[in-house]
């Protein structure tokens, strides 16, 4: 942790950038889910609300980490001496402690609501069918968020996760996703 505040207390002004992107782009993911809440796909039944669900859950979960790592960087002190015996502080340590935590998990619920959505897609068809394999894959890379070694993937895999965001909320929003389905099997 110590060499966390460190580097945060470098770049402090960076890391609140960082972290109040990580906290917008969260809310703007609460609002994705809540949009997808309403869609025809949801209404229909043609797909399930726990897409949406977990989708939310992941955003409030990286707005929490994005408004701790906020706090974080304007908690910590500019000078490295300073910084060791802040390093216990309570606060210090909670923000830290939420920043890592809700981010992972976060990251995970987002990668779950892929999984879910994948399997629904494929049994849509159509358009959605050629996506479902990518959001199944995306799904499960985003598990490894937990995994130190893949850690230089984690950016690679969180901009992977934004585009697919963009690109079903835009074929969603522009009529793109077709209306003409087989049933679903239940």
């Amino acid at each position: 942790m110590l060499d966390s505040l460190v580097a945060i207390s470098a770049s402090n002004v960076e890391f609140a950038i960082g972290g109040g992107a990580r906290l917008l782009s969260g809310l703007t993911l609460v609002a994705a889910g809540v949009a997808l809440l309403r869609t025809w796909i949801i209404r229909q039944r043609l797909g399930t609300p726990a897409v949406p669900v977990l989708l939310g859950v992941s955003g409030l979960l990286t707005a929490t980490s994005g408004a701790a790592a906020v706090g974080l960087a304007t908690a910590v002190p500019d000078s490295p001496a300073a910084i060791q015996g802040f390093a216990g502080e309570g606060l210090t340590n909670a923000f830290y402690e939420i920043r890592w935590i809700a981010g992972k998990v976060g990251f995970v619920a987002g990668g779950l609501a892929l999984l879910v959505a994948s399997r629904y897609q494929w049994q849509v068809g159509g358009t959605l069918r050629k996506i479902a394999p990518a959001s199944a894959i995306l799904g499960i890379l985003m598990q490894l968020i937990w995994i130190d070694a893949a850690t230089f993937a984690h950016p690679v895999i969180g901009i992977a996760f934004m585009v697919w965001i963009a690109a079903i909320g835009t074929m969603l929003f522009s009529g793109r996703v077709e209306r003409h389905f087989l049933p679903l099997r239940r």
